[in-house]
Parts: C-alpha cells; structure tokens; sequence
C-alpha cells in the first residue's frame, strides 16, 4: 500500500514565527486558570434557575397570587365586622397576621420543589458538578424570597386599597418586609428537609400544610388570644407564629420592642442553624 503522504510537500511557508513581543506557547500555558465560582456566585446562579421557572410554570403564580387575595378579602368583610366591630378596626389588626401567614405557607413550595428536581434526576447532575454544596438549595430559598415579596406586596397594595394604614409608616413597613424574608428563609428549611425525605411533591405538600395548620390558625394572626380558653390561650402565646405577628404588628404600627422582635427571631435563626446541616448530611446520604 502507497503512503498517500509521501509525495505531499510540505511549504515552509505556511509556518509563521510568532511576531517578537507576542507570549509563544510556553507562555501561554503558564497562564493560571480563573478562579473557581465562589459560594455567593453558585447561590446566585441557582437563585436566577429558580427565578425562571415562574415564567416556565406560571401556574404557580396564579397559587401565590389567588390565596392571599381570597384570605384578605374573606376574612376581612366576612369576619372582620363580627370580630373587631367594623372592617376598617378589623383590617388594622389582621393586615399584619395574613401577612406572616402567606410567608409559612408559601415555603412549602421549597419541598414541593426540591422534591420535583430529585424526580427528574437534576440532583444528581447537580452532585457532579464543581460546586458548593448547599448552593442548589440556596437557589431555592431565592426562589422563597421572590415569592415572599411578591404576595406581600399583593397583600399589603390590597389591604391600602381597603383603609389599612402602617402607622409607622414607610420605614416600619420595609423593616416589617425584611423580618418576612427572614421568618421565610427560617421556615424553609423545615420543608427542604421534607422534600429530601418525601418521595413526591404532592406528600409533600399534604405533610406541609397538616404542620402549618394547626399552628397557624392557633394563633394570633385572626383573633385576639384574650377570648380563648386558658389551656389554648397558653399555647398561643409561646406559638412561634404568634411571636412573629405580635413583631410585625409592632412594627407596622412603630410600637415594636426589641425583645418583641427578639423572640420573633428566635424560631428562624434556631431553624436554619440546626436545619442547614441537616440538609447537607441528607442531600449527601440521598
């Protein structure tokens, strides 16, 4: 067999010399490589995935913009002249309460889908890829964040359209909105872990809201605790739930203590502390 190359010239001319001052090719791969992303950088990039599947699933819009409206509304012109006398007296003390209220149930959507990736297998990409650990769940939380403000924004552009009026005014409402991100972020983590170890969103969800019930509507989002019975009324008063909304009613209305917003703290921070890990052993283990 004839070697097809043998009789190929080869034109020295085609072979340039690099230009003098120009890096040769052992410069070049002296070059370092870019720094690996950072923990923030990972968060970010989970946090814009979880940011684009409201336009992907606008469904889930639909669930966070429906629930806190009907809650507003109903319980206001229903409940509102029966419990406090008149809407407007009504709306003033329950403004505040729905809004904690939407925070915890909204979080339920971060094990709802947490438990939807592990089904489609994305985790396990994600466990291959150079990146920190915890930052897919972070992206979740983003994702909680977003939802966060974006029916408390409904609830709160709903309840001025109604008569409610912060009275202290617009930095007591931003100082109210930033508790809410951290009662969310706390309360997240409760349903991540739920997500890791629930095979289905749908149990998930039905877990989810058998918890929240209870401890939220025993509580003082709707009524004052004054008119229950003693053995209920000792429960609601150390309920992490009524913590959180006595705070927020502080500081939408400026008479809010610092040891009011201490304890409404307690329960998020106490959450993600011993949560976290949690998270990361069984993300691990799964």
């Amino acid at each position: 067999m004839t070697d097809l190359t043998a009789d190929v010239p080869v034109s020295r001319a085609t072979v340039k010399a690099p230009e003098p001052g120009t890096p040769g090719i052992a410069a070049l791969r002296r070059v370092p490589p870019p720094p690996p992303p950072g923990p923030l950088s990972n968060a970010l990039v989970f946090g814009w995935r979880a940011i684009l599947k409201f336009r992907h699933v606008p469904e889930q819009l639909f669930d966070l913009i429906m629930t806190p409206i009907m809650f507003t509304l109903l319980f206001t012109f229903v409940f509102g002249g029966a419990l406090a006398g008149s809407t407007g007296d009504y709306l003033q003390y329950f403004l505040p309460g729905i809004l904690v209220q939407t925070v915890v149930f909204n979080s339920v959507y971060s094990g709802m889908g947490l438990s939807t990736d592990f089904q489609k297998g994305l985790f396990d990409r994600f466990r291959t890829l150079p990146i920190w650990s915890l930052a897919p769940f972070a992206g979740l939380m983003v994702g909680d964040v977003l939802r966060h403000l974006i029916a408390g924004g409904i609830i709160l552009g709903i309840g001025l359209a109604l008569g409610y009026r912060p009275e202290a005014g617009l930095l007591g409402t931003l100082a109210a909105f930033a508790m809410l991100v951290t009662i969310g972020f706390g309360m997240g983590w409760v349903f991540i872990v739920l997500g890791l170890l629930v095979r289905t969103p749908m149990t998930v969800m039905t877990l989810g809201f058998t918890i929240l019930f209870p401890v939220t509507f025993a509580s003082n989002i709707m009524v004052d605790p004054a008119t229950m019975p003693s053995w209920l009324r000792s429960f609601v008063e150390v309920n992490p739930v009524s913590l959180m909304t006595t705070a927020l009613r502080g500081l939408m209305s400026g008479t809010a203590s610092l040891s009011q917003i201490g304890l409404a703290l307690i329960a998020p921070v106490v959450l993600t502390m011993a949560l976290a890990p949690v998270v990361l052993w069984l993300y691990r283990r799964r």
